[in-house]
């Protein structure tokens, strides 16, 4: 049960509130943001703030309520707080020795989230990281990760992964579903009972076996509607990064990203977007791009948004560098980013 304090857009995550309506614009930062820093997200005109947290020692819920009240003094609420420790864990996908431990240290970051107000956490399920080749140069030479199958490795937090048996030996995707609701089982009824939304990533890239690890459930469409029948919670949803299905492509991923909007709004599963572009999609090598340069029309996925009247968060993510330092990018893309939202909002009556 959400209590009254509790507060967040429906249509993506139930309980929060927010001054707007409809599609709104999240920043990304740590919790050592700056006052500048915060100055900025002020500048930008961002109501919500997604925040990862990289000192293991401040993940208690006291931590996070100073954090939501020194955002809150700025204007801005905490939509997400992001724990690296419970987040791409080897233990819960592979079943491997500590896998219990994670699991009720999972546990405990969901009831911490819950007692602090904070409704929202993103998931991601991958056994050996995110895979990516050399960082390659984009438009006017910006700074842009890329991925070509043939040299990619895989890398989280401090770990590096490569070859083709990244732990030892071939997984099944049998064995993957089996451990994914081991996990989600015990996971969903404490969400639901702290009030919290999982919403569940892209594997990234998706569709491919990586390093003998199956990519059978958050890397296609199927998999997905699988995972969410098997969770089985209106706790448990979707974060989807356009840019990971952007990655697949509808080949690949089994639908469109446009259909994809549709179909997990339609079910009430649709908590969060990561609002990014790619230049094309695998088999062929890939690189990021900014939002108006990849081979989507973002455009078509805001008006999916607001279609389906989505009302909940949407971030950039993955900005490649430009010159002038990161704030450049983050600000390109939030402008792009709400003349996008205007743009939809003026084609819809109401």
């Amino acid at each position: 049960m959400i209590t009254e304090t509790k507060q967040f857009p429906m249509r993506a995550v139930p309980g929060y509130s927010s001054s707007s309506q409809g599609i709104q614009i999240a920043i990304q930062t740590g919790a050592n943001a700056s006052d500048e820093d915060l100055q900025f997200f002020q500048q930008l005109g961002v109501e919500w703030a997604m925040v990862g947290i990289d000192d293991p020692t401040q993940h208690s819920a006291e931590y996070y309520k100073h954090l939501v009240k020194r955002f809150g003094d700025r204007g801005i609420k905490i939509y997400r707080i992001a724990n690296h420790s419970v987040h791409n864990v080897p233990e819960i996908t592979l079943n491997l020795s500590g896998r219990d431990e994670k699991v009720e240290e999972f546990k405990q970051f969901i009831r911490n989230l819950g007692e602090a107000g904070i409704c929202y956490n993103t998931y991601a399920h991958m056994g050996n990281g995110i895979w990516s080749s050399e960082r390659v140069e984009g438009r006017g030479g910006m700074d842009a990760r890329s991925l070509d199958i043939k040299n990619a490795v895989g890398r989280w937090i401090d770990k590096r992964y490569e070859g083709e048996l990244t732990h030892g030996r071939l997984y099944t995707e049998e064995e993957l579903w089996e451990n994914y609701e081991y996990m989600i089982r015990q996971i969903a009824p404490v969400a639901e009972e702290a009030g919290v939304f999982i919403g569940i990533h892209p594997d990234d890239p998706p569709v491919y076996a990586l390093g003998g690890i199956p990519r059978c459930m958050f890397g296609n469409f199927e998999g997905y509607k699988r995972a969410m029948n098997i969770a089985n919670s209106p706790n448990i949803g979707v974060c989807l990064c356009v840019g990971c299905w952007l990655e697949g492509g509808e080949t690949g991923m089994g639908v469109g990203v446009v259909d994809a909007v549709k179909h997990f709004a339609s079910k009430n599963q649709l908590f969060k977007v990561h609002f990014r572009n790619v230049s094309n999609p695998m088999p062929e090598p890939w690189s990021e791009t900014l939002i108006d340069n990849g081979y989507q029309d973002m455009h078509e996925v805001m008006r999916a948004l607001r279609e389906v009247k989505f009302d909940g968060c949407i971030i950039p993510d993955h900005i490649p560098s430009m010159l002038g330092g990161h704030r450049v990018g983050v600000a390109y893309s939030i402008a792009y980013m709400r003349a996008l939202v205007q743009a939809v909002n003026n084609e819809f009556s109401e």
